[in-house]
């Protein structure tokens, strides 16, 4: 009797856990949906993303898998179309800051990057000739990895590093920050004393 009283009592703690992850996410899903209907991508491909690994072997959970592939080419397409063009790198401080100003005036060279649709091109230009030389030049590859802290905005580079990249409203500044490295291991998140890079579109 006694058995069957555990049996029991452990069956329905399991139904109850499930229900409650069911609830949470229908509630996480049709909360990504409002966000959708209000074109406010950001929140709702974050939103699914959580509905879709709650219970991924549902319904909901496989349409919110869909919705964030959606999403994906949709955020990728709009802030590639930003980032689009040349930009002066600006150092590891933000443009406005005194110490990035002084940094620069350093520098006997600019360094910019051009981004088209497909690559990063990475060069010098000498302040005095204006001479510019290519140093290096990187195909556009995303991170698509399940724990991937941004869904759509991570790009890897040659040597397995991984920035998180960020246009400001205004469209003339890009922020990128280096998040994770990719190794024979996986992907190694960076958690403290990250790397980063302000740039200013010219």
């Amino acid at each position: 009797m006694r058995v069957l009283f555990i049996t029991l009592l452990i069956t329905f703690q399991t139904f109850a856990q499930n229900d409650s992850k069911t609830s949470f996410q229908k509630g996480r899903y049709e909360l990504a949906v409002s966000y959708y209907k209000k074109a406010d991508f950001v929140k709702a491909i974050d939103l699914f993303s959580i509905a879709s690994k709650i219970k991924p072997e549902t319904e909901i959970g496989q349409e919110a898998a869909k919705k964030v592939d959606t999403l994906k080419e949709i955020l990728r397409k709009d802030i590639l179309e930003k980032a689009v063009g040349t930009w002066k790198d600006a150092g590891d401080k933000p443009v406005w800051s005194s110490d990035a100003v002084n940094t620069a005036d350093e520098k006997t060279f600019d360094e910019t990057i051009e981004i088209t649709q497909t690559q990063i091109l990475f060069s010098q230009i000498d302040k005095k000739s204006h001479a510019k030389k290519l140093i290096k030049t990187e195909n556009i590859v995303y991170n698509d990895t399940n724990n991937s802290g941004s869904l759509y905005s991570e790009i890897v580079l040659s040597d397995g590093s991984i920035w998180n990249c960020m246009i400001n409203e205004k469209g003339d500044i890009l922020r990128v920050i280096n998040v994770a490295k990719k190794t024979e291991n996986g992907i190694e998140k960076i958690q403290t004393n990250n790397l980063e890079h302000y740039f200013m579109k010219i």
